[in-house]
């Protein structure tokens, strides 16, 4: 799949979870949240070996190049580069933006988790395309939850030239909270991982967000 940057869009940006479908229903999750209206799509593997998780990575980005929705795999620069994804999301102790935007070159995509303005303004100064925010809310998701208060969110999107996404537990009931605050989207995890129907609720998610 051929991507320009310029028309990278982040309103919808669905974040996988395997750990909450079994592994014959996650690839038609993926293309249910595609189908929904997701924008972009983020394969997070925490725990998966190397060799599995470039296997799913290939997997998710044959349905994902059929919508042409951009992938972007978490952490892991080398598996992005393998499959030829369309970028990688990097952490605060991942590798770092800089180095990140070194080896994938400038035409891939590179974002970054931050939940201070220090932090968002290096991301910026080292090349991130986009950045996510927070935790909004505790999750339930396998991950470290530091909850980051909608003010610094708001500050933050003040501060940085490139679009911000809000993230952490975040659903078409508590979106509200984000009303004004000039993000770029949201990104979910569970609100659509754990729906009994996927694509309804990417749908409503979207409509939900785009009404804010």
């Amino acid at each position: 799949m051929s991507f320009n940057k310029s028309m990278l869009d982040t309103t919808l940006y669905f974040i996988t979870d395997s750990t909450c479908v079994p592994p014959e229903k996650f690839l038609a999750t993926v293309e249910a949240a595609c189908k929904g209206g997701a924008t972009l799509v983020q394969l997070r593997e925490k725990d998966r070996p190397t060799r599995e998780y470039m296997e799913l990575a290939r997997a998710t980005h044959k349905v994902t190049s059929r919508y042409n929705i951009p992938l972007i795999i978490d952490d892991r620069v080398d598996i992005a580069l393998a499959i030829d994804a369309e970028g990688v999301h990097v952490g605060q102790t991942d590798m770092p933006v800089s180095d990140a935007r070194r080896i994938l070159g400038p035409n891939k995509i590179v974002g970054a988790t931050t939940k201070t303005i220090p932090q968002a303004l290096e991301a910026v100064e080292q090349g991130a395309d986009y950045l996510g925010v927070g935790a909004i809310y505790p999750t339930t998701t396998h991950v470290n939850t530091v909850i980051t208060p909608v003010e610094t969110l708001n500050e933050i999107v003040k501060a940085v030239p490139i679009k911000v996404n809000a993230i952490g537990g975040l659903n078409k009931g508590n979106i509200g909270v984000l009303k004004g605050s000039g993000i770029a989207g949201i990104c979910v995890v569970s609100a659509i991982m754990k729906a009994a129907d996927p694509e309804a609720a990417t749908r409503e998610l979207k409509k939900a967000y785009l009404a804010l």
